[in-house]
Parts: structure tokens; C-alpha cells; sequence
């Protein structure tokens, strides 16, 4: 017994599309045949390729990460905002607090590039750098006090409890 999926299926079906058939046209009629059948195969696959254009709007295409230091006990630049979204701007911001006492993950939902929970800095230049399409880090890595707001966190949105 052999079973195939549909993802299967349709790569067969695509090999059996380009396998030259052993009959060749005899006349006019079976060549609009052969055409006829070539216009129904082109329309399935123009179907296919816009149904996966449909659905790849809806995957993360776009990536931004900023890291940082948000304390000043600590060395280095642990800590980081990672933003994913999709064509829409859709998606979600993920940070992630380094400290001695542990380390602590927020993940907040973004919608149109917006939140509906207020962001830190960092978590804003994440999401900017993923909308210009940029998979980079932070060329410049922000040390603890930067900005306006809470020293620790340079954002002024996260605070150890």
C-alpha cells in the first residue's frame, strides 16, 4: 500500500504536467485538444501560486532584534527585543531581561506595527527595524540609563519586581 499526501500528489501531478505524452497531435482538432488541456493545467497553477501568495502574506517575513543593557550591575548587552511580523505588520515583540537574580521573557502582540501594551524603546526600535525589513542587530548597542524614562531599562517600561 502506498500513500502519498496532497503535497505528493501535486508533485506528481506537476511531473506528469511537463512529461511529453507518447501520442503526438494527428490534426487540428487534437492540437485544440492539447491546448485546451494546457489552458486548464495553466489556470490550476496560477490558482496554486495565488492561493500560496494568499498565505504567505500571513507568515513572518520580517525581522528586527536589538540588544541591550539594562542594568548597570551587569556587563555586556544580554538582554534583547525581537520583533516578528509579517507582511501586514502583524506579529509580535519578544524581550527578554538578563540579570543576576534571573532572567525574565515579555511577549506582547503587535498589530499594524502598533501595540495595545505600552513598549519599551528597545521593543519600538525592534519592531521599526523589522518593518524597514532589516534582519540586523542594533548597530549600536545601548548601555543602562540610555533615553528618557526609567534608568534601569532605558525604556522605561520594565522594572524587576
Amino acid at each position: 500500500m502506498i500513500l502519498l499526501s496532497s503535497n505528493s500528489l501535486g508533485i506528481i501531478t506537476m511531473f506528469q504536467f511537463f512529461k511529453k505524452k507518447k501520442k503526438e497531435p494527428e490534426n487540428l482538432k487534437d492540437i485544440l485538444a492539447q491546448l485546451k488541456n494546457l489552458e486548464k493545467d495553466f489556470e490550476k497553477v496560477f490558482k496554486e501560486l495565488a492561493d500560496l501568495r494568499e498565505k504567505q502574506s500571513f507568515s513572518i517575513q520580517k525581522f528586527g532584534m536589538v540588544r541591550f543593557n539594562p542594568f548597570q550591575s551587569i556587563g555586556g548587552n544580554q538582554s534583547f527585543s525581537v520583533a516578528f511580523l509579517d507582511e501586514n505588520d502583524d506579529g509580535i515583540v519578544i524581550t527578554s531581561l538578563y540579570s543576576n537574580e534571573g532572567n525574565r521573557v515579555y511577549g506582547k502582540p503587535i498589530k499594524n506595527g502598533q501595540s495595545e501594551y505600552l513598549l519599551s524603546e528597545e521593543e519600538k526600535k525592534a519592531i521599526e527595524y523589522a518593518k524597514r525589513k532589516k534582519s540586523k542587530l542594533n548597530p549600536e548597542p545601548q548601555r543602562a540609563g540610555y533615553g528618557a524614562g526609567n534608568q534601569a531599562t532605558g525604556g522605561g517600561n520594565f522594572r524587576p519586581h
